[in-house]
């Protein structure tokens, strides 16, 4: 699964530690999301696209053909 995360992340110039702050989770976290090594539960995903204003699938798609 790939994500939008670090896009919208950087357009609305928020750190990875502020982000990881506001979720109660590790920067290491944040990071591995961004870079597809880790799907987050579904509740992060949901507090991910509330604080990016954005939806869970605007944030995260299956890439082609999988």
């Amino acid at each position: 699964m790939k994500n939008k995360i670090k896009e919208l992340r950087k357009a609305r110039k928020i750190r990875q530690e502020d982000l990881a702050g506001q979720l109660n989770v590790s920067r290491q976290t944040i990071n591995a999301i961004e870079n597809n090594k880790y799907n987050p539960t579904l509740e992060l995903a949901m507090k991910l696209a509330k604080l990016l204003e954005s939806t869970v699938e605007e944030l995260f798609f299956l890439e082609d053909g999988k």
